[in-house]
């Protein structure tokens, strides 16, 4: 058996270089750090590491983050951190922030102004889960890299 070396947090080379974190404390320009972080490390993975990501999952990661991150920062004292990770065939966004109370989406109302964010989270995910934690949650998307993880696309690498 191989040993392959890991890091002071426990996760191998390759794995670290497949994720990304940043904590965030701040004005508004954190969410669009918090975006640009997101396309960043979608456009590393895919060019350094060959993983095919589709237009639309770079978009709608960007989209989730803006919204997670701008629920934390509206809505929980303290700092918030992202952490983006490559899961299989999709990319997963943790949001982690100090407040408690677990965010629940609302019924659809196209009269309503504002408040959609979760609505549209929920909407574009694979995958939606909350976590209390020992301080605050932790709210983890998952998004497809692929629009269309069985079939053929351009740019997809064979494996």
């Amino acid at each position: 058996m191989e040993s392959v070396p890991v890091g002071e947090d426990g996760t191998a080379p390759d794995e670290r270089a497949l994720q990304a974190t940043l904590a965030l404390d701040g004005d508004g320009s954190v969410i669009a750090q918090a975006r640009h972080l997101a396309a960043g490390f979608l456009t590393r993975v895919q060019r350094d590491h060959g993983l095919p990501v589709s237009q639309r999952a770079l978009e709608l990661t960007q989209l989730v983050v803006s919204e997670l991150v701008t629920n934390a920062r509206k809505y929980a004292p303290g700092p918030v951190l992202l952490d983006l990770r490559i899961a299989g065939d999709a990319v997963e966004v943790v949001v982690w922030d100090s407040d408690p109370v677990l965010p629940v989406a609302r019924a659809a109302d196209a009269g309503r102004v504002g408040q959609h964010g979760l609505e549209i989270v929920m909407a574009v995910a694979q995958g939606f889960e909350v976590q209390r934690e020992p301080v605050g949650k932790r709210i983890t998307v998952r998004i497809a890299l692929l629009d269309d993880p069985g079939g053929s696309l351009a740019g997809r690498h064979p494996s």
